[in-house]
């Protein structure tokens, strides 16, 4: 196995294409979607009232909570929440 340095490293990188703009986009907006759905989570997890409405549409409160409601992100809480 041979070792590179961090210029090698670089120049390798750079021979790559540069990445989706949708990956980038959501990279960025990765972060504040996980803290906002946290909240979702830890708010349903102390209301039952409020856990009781999250349930009935899933969809509603993530896109309430500024969150696009992906596929992914609904089949996620929807495991969540059904503990």
């Amino acid at each position: 196995m041979t070792t590179h340095n961090d210029e090698h490293l670089g120049e390798l990188l750079r021979l790559l294409p540069p990445a989706p703009a949708a990956w980038v986009t959501a990279a960025q907006e990765l972060p504040l979607a996980r803290v906002q759905l946290d909240a979702l989570v830890e708010r349903a997890e102390v209301d039952a009232a409020f856990r009781a409405s999250v349930v009935a549409d899933l969809e509603m409160a993530i896109r309430a909570s500024g969150v696009e409601p992906s596929f992914v992100v609904v089949e996620h809480l929807r495991k969540l929440l059904s503990r």
